[in-house]
């Protein structure tokens, strides 16, 4: 049980590093082609970025030990409560920053986005595995 739980923790902290690093290059890369060298929100937005990341992460670790065989059920049941803990912690930091006009939507677009490109990933590599298992 024990070495299950080492080999969970060590998975999760290495998709964690992963993603947040992606992300903050990808990030960087963005702000740094429209001409802008720094971060305007700084600190804050760095570190609001590494607990959305968390909270993706352990979405993924929740889906793929979720018991329910329907895909579908399986990431409705993860996604909902995963996003509604995302808007709520962009609502709390509204208490230590302005939030942008576009925050919600923008947390939306992308917790979304990145949410659907690993379901799609994983349904993809569920599908392959079953096709290459002898029956």
């Amino acid at each position: 049980m024990n070495k299950n739980r080492n080999s969970w923790f060590r998975e999760s902290v290495f998709i964690y590093s992963v993603i947040y690093t992606a992300v903050t290059i990808l990030n960087s890369i963005l702000y740094l082609s429209q001409g802008v060298r720094n971060d305007p929100s700084g600190n804050w937005h760095e570190l609001t970025r590494a607990v959305i990341v968390l909270i993706g992460v352990e979405a993924y670790e929740m889906a793929i030990r979720l018991p329910v065989k329907n895909l579908l059920l399986r990431a409705l049941l993860v996604y909902i409560p995963t996003m509604a803990l995302v808007f709520g912690f962009v609502w709390l930091n509204q208490f230590i920053e302005p939030l942008a006009a576009s925050a919600y939507r923008d947390i939306f677009i992308n917790y979304t986005g990145l949410f659907a490109m690993v379901s799609a990933i994983a349904v993809f590599r569920q599908k392959r595995k079953a096709a290459h298992s002898p029956d």
